[in-house]
């Protein structure tokens, strides 16, 4: 019987180079004979983004992809929500349209689950030896900071709870109520994962390949706010 990763992109002017990022998950040969489906949800981009993908898909067609448009911008949480409640395959990843994370790591979040360990698999950026680009100091003390306070209320020992590589079963992720329709998707979804009866979270190590803001790069300060209060708001006040 045939098993499917279902691969989730949330796109929001991507147009010029969306492209690439499918081109790398196309080159995956995932193990265990595993197959690919690609959901792309466009966040009402103001560029060519969904004519790229049109393109690339006609280019392409021996790779699924499934394309969902949001008619007006609701946030990178919002386009997760989309996606994640549109997956059929056996297990769900979440992948970023840029090229900061490396999807020849599949199989790297995938080995857990197959070996049967695994509900839950996260890519952490802070663990192992893969290569990391050296940017924004006060980015990664935010980050961990960030996740300390999330661990401290969901008592999880995660190194990297805002990492976008987060792969779940269909079933596990599915079950989870989410609201936060921007970058609170990462504290919140962790909140609500960490309650789910006799779930199992595993980490494992990641390369990262991080973009400056010129290049792309889209998250500020006032999202790490928001996460703080997203750790508060999914931790305590909602149980």
């Amino acid at each position: 019987m045939s098993i499917t990763l279902s691969i989730v992109i949330p796109a929001y002017n991507e147009g010029a180079t969306i492209h690439n990022i499918l081109n790398k998950v196309k080159a995956v040969n995932l193990i265990g004979g595993i197959q690919k489906e690609v959901i792309i949800v466009n966040d009402c981009s103001k560029d060519n983004t969904e004519e790229a993908i049109f393109t690339y898909k006609k280019a392409n067609p021996d790779l699924p992809i499934a394309y969902f448009a949001h008619e007006v911008n609701q946030g990178k949480g919002a386009a997760l929500h989309t996606g994640i409640k549109n997956a059929t395959g056996e297990y769900v990843i979440i992948q970023d349209a840029d090229l900061e994370y490396d999807p020849n790591e599949f199989n790297l979040l995938l080995q857990p689950i197959l070996d049967g360990f695994a509900d839950v698999v996260y890519g952490s950026r802070f663990m192992g030896g893969n290569p990391h680009r050296i940017l924004f100091f006060w980015h990664s003390i935010g980050n961990k900071m960030l996740t300390m306070m999330s661990n401290m209320l969901t008592n999880l020992n995660l190194t990297d709870m805002e990492t976008c590589y987060k792969l779940c079963r269909r079933e596990v992720i599915q079950s989870l109520n989410l609201k936060e329709k921007r970058f609170g998707f990462e504290p919140e979804v962790t909140a609500k994962l960490s309650r789910v009866p006799k779930v199992r979270i595993y980490e494992v190590g990641i390369s990262y390949y991080g973009r400056t803001y010129e290049e792309g790069k889209k998250i500020g300060w006032k999202d790490g706010f928001r996460a703080i209060w997203c750790i508060m708001k999914y931790n305590i006040w909602a149980k």
